[in-house]
């Protein structure tokens, strides 16, 4: 969830800061372009609250450009999110409303011109607001009227907003924050056989400028183009486990009318599982790992959630 720049302050380079965000975010609710969220298209009873708090611990590699005189760059993120989820009708289809917010501690190591350097930093990410509608086969029910529903296939959209309000210091190239906005449309697939569930959902990253760069005027980036899919299979009593795959491709940046070398071109896959605690209560546990990347940033995640929930029909 979260829009994270790179740990290395003491270079200006601004294809390093952006090598990073093409990484991060990955807790159980991430914001990025490498999330990985199954059964966002399924369908939940009206009027329903949800309060999620996360933990995430992301560890992996860092590539820089070839001009870049850095190398053997690592970190460690230590991230937490706090989100509210609340469903909707809308006009007699099922929403939701998501309100995303995200802490992150970040370490770690590279080598500039041979000499090894440190680098720590935390702070809030940007925040998110995300709000999904079911177009086709998920019509808005009471918890009541939800109990005799059966899933085949739904049909939904989504458009998330970032918003400019994590940590952000224009003199330092270290940052949690982005300075700038991002918006994702996107469109979902959910068909149900039985207690599989198949899930696919395709959207596009696009950000604004951020004016504010670390040594420089403008710093622009190409949109990223993001496929996701899930194989979700219904355990009952509330257990559920999914196999999950994304895919994502673009995100070249621009400073100062300079093209930088850094398309974005990565596989992940990972595995996610749910199970109640009780009646209020549940738990998510996800991990996902590198298949694929082109600059070489490689970075296996694991993360925990707990959720409650609370509304009408409880």
């Amino acid at each position: 969830m979260g829009v994270l720049c790179l740990l290395v302050e003491f270079f200006p380079s601004r294809f390093a800061r952006l090598s990073v965000l093409a990484i991060l975010g990955m807790t159980a609710f991430s914001v990025s372009a490498t999330d990985i969220e199954p059964r966002s298209y399924s369908n939940i009873p009206v009027g329903l609250n949800f309060l999620i708090a996360g933990y995430s611990y992301i560890k992996g590699n860092v590539t820089f450009a070839p001009s870049v005189p850095i190398t053997n760059g690592k970190l460690e993120i230590h991230s937490g999110v706090l989100a509210y989820v609340r469903s909707l009708d809308i006009w007699g289809k099922s929403g939701k409303l998501d309100i995303i917010i995200p802490y992150a501690g970040i370490s770690g190591q590279a080598e500039v011109l041979g000499e090894p350097r440190d680098r720590e930093i935390a702070g809030f990410a940007d925040p998110l607001f995300r709000f999904y509608v079911n177009l086709f086969g998920a019509p808005a029910l009471s918890m009541k009227e939800f109990a005799s529903y059966k899933q085949d296939t739904i049909i939904g959209v989504s458009l998330a907003v970032s918003a400019p309000g994590g940590q952000y210091d224009p003199s330092k190239l270290v940052n949690v924050g982005t300075n700038r906005w991002s918006i994702k449309p996107e469109i979902g697939i959910s068909k149900a056989w039985g207690p599989l569930t198949s899930e696919v959902a395709a959207g596009v990253y696009v950000f604004t400028d951020n004016n504010q760069p670390f040594q420089g005027n403008t710093l622009e980036q190409d949109p990223i183009y993001n496929i996701q899919g899930h194989l979700i299979y219904s355990f009952g009593s509330g257990i559920w486990g999914a196999l999950d795959a994304n895919y994502y491709s673009g995100g070249r940046t621009t400073t100062d009318h300079i093209v930088a070398d850094n398309l974005q071109q990565n596989w992940r896959v990972g595995a996610t599982l749910a199970f109640p605690l009780s009646r209020h209560n549940s738990i998510k546990l996800n991990g996902s790992t590198g298949v694929y990347s082109r600059t070489g940033s490689n970075y296996d995640i694991i993360g925990i959630a707990w959720q409650y929930r609370w509304g009408e029909g409880f």
